[in-house]
């Protein structure tokens, strides 16, 4: 199926795509959505109808509803309420204003749930998408999460970002401790039990396993911890001094780390068990903040070696180093995108940290993403390369934010307790 970029196609074809009134009776286009002017698509989630599970009577609707909040999720799609047509699933879809919709149907017992699920393109009634699971109640929220990923792929021709989860550092339990969550917050779990600072936490590139900074034994030790378990921690390096924010390479066989166990805080590659392999920098300045190109062959990093804080690649191969941040007082933390050749990172502007964007090249434009007054710090790309996390000062408290590349879309996603600080995203799936 051919991809369709918005600015290249005509304006007929602009109007087929997104107005209520296109019609295709064949296979559905997939889009390719970049601009926050184009028009999200519209949804209409009723609450889906069946019987036999146990519990509150407002089953349907309540699957309805994380359906529909996960599809929203993903910054293309605008659900259209349930209160505007009753929830119900013979409502005149084209009145109500959607472009597509989702008939749920369920049955359950006490030990397991059988859901059916059809995406319905409006204008034609034709069925684009159908699925069957099965499953035990507690895998309900999973069932659901892959369906949205697959109406995603449908709708985009990539992946849907709802299986993924997000790691990040909350003091809820009075330490600042590793936590892991879905998308939507539905599960909150506390991943590290050291009762003192935990920082930089990072996923291996397979998403089993979660890498820290823990200063607990009183010195800034490099652990990780199996995602699949709870209990079992090693420590990677503890070295003396600094073993900071690991960067794992694309094939999870080596990471880049700062390490001052020689004085200086300089980048040294590691085996995938803390062995080092070599130094990368010498005693340039403070160099931190490491991270890889999708295809490993650079890695993008902060040094104040010229005097401030600034963005630097290194060609693995060569170890050639060129600076490619200009402006702004001080440019940190860079998170390399997983789809193309563009780094977020946080910069000092006015007075306040803002999330900014750019090409790994010297003589690169920056791109600002964000703009209001309040600081905006340790930026992180989601699986799919479309969307951005990060901290956000919120009032007195720190939370965590995300933001379409484009600067649209920008919301809090999550109500925990407590501040919540160094989000990052799986880059796998569940």
């Amino acid at each position: 199926m051919k991809r369709i970029s918005l600015p290249a196609i005509t304006l007929l074809l602009f109007v087929l795509l997104f107005t209520p009134a296109y019609g295709f009776s064949g296979d559905v286009p997939i889009l390719d959505i970049t601009s926050p002017e184009i028009r999200k698509i519209q949804f209409a989630v009723p609450w889906f109808t069946g019987q036999g599970i146990p519990g509150p009577q407002n089953q349907g609707k309540t699957m309805s509803t994380l359906l529909a909040k996960s599809l929203q999720f993903h910054g293309i799609i605008s659900i259209i309420p349930a209160s505007d047509y009753h929830g119900s699933q013979s409502a005149d879809w084209k009145r109500v204003g959607a472009d597509y919709t989702v008939l749920g149907r369920y049955s359950g017992s006490a030990n397991g749930i059988m859901l059916e699920l059809r995406l319905l393109e409006v204008v034609s009634g034709n069925m684009i998408l159908g699925k069957k699971y099965n499953g035990s109640l507690k895998q309900t929220t999973d069932m659901l999460y892959r369906f949205c990923d697959t109406v995603i792929r449908e709708l985009t021709g990539s992946n849907g970002i709802a299986q993924s989860q997000i790691a990040f550092v909350s003091d809820q339990s009075g330490a600042r401790e590793a936590h892991l969550t879905d998308i939507l917050g539905h599960s909150n779990r506390q991943i590290t039990r050291h009762k003192n600072l935990i920082v930089s936490p990072r996923f291996t590139p397979d998403s089993t396993y979660l890498a820290y900074t823990s200063y607990h034994s009183g010195n800034q030790n490099l652990y990780i911890t199996d995602l699949r378990q709870s209990k079992v921690t090693r420590a990677l390096s503890r070295r003396k001094g600094m073993n900071l924010a690991p960067a794992w390479s694309p094939d999870g066989s080596k990471m880049v780390l700062t390490l001052s166990k020689d004085g200086n805080p300089d980048l040294y590659l590691l085996d995938k068990k803390g062995r080092v392999l070599s130094r990368l920098t010498r005693g340039s300045g403070i160099n931190v903040s490491p991270s890889w190109s999708p295809d490993g062959s650079r890695i993008v990093f902060v040094s104040d070696r010229s005097g401030k804080p600034q963005l630097y690649t290194m060609d693995m191969k060569t170890r050639r180093v060129q600076r490619i941040t200009f402006k702004g007082v001080e440019n940190a933390e860079p998170t390399w995108s997983p789809t193309e050749n563009l780094i977020v990172y946080s910069s000092l502007i006015n007075g306040v940290y803002q999330i900014c964007t750019i090409a790994p090249e010297p003589g690169a434009r920056h791109t600002q993403v964000t703009k209001d007054r309040s600081h905006h710090e340790s930026p992180a790309w989601s699986p799919d390369g479309n969307q951005i996390i990060f901290s956000k000062q919120d009032g007195r408290r720190h939370r965590i934010y995300a933001i379409m590349k484009n600067g649209s879309y920008q919301r809090a996603l999550f109500s925990f307790p407590g501040n919540q600080t160094y989000p990052r995203w799986s880059k796998n799936y569940r």
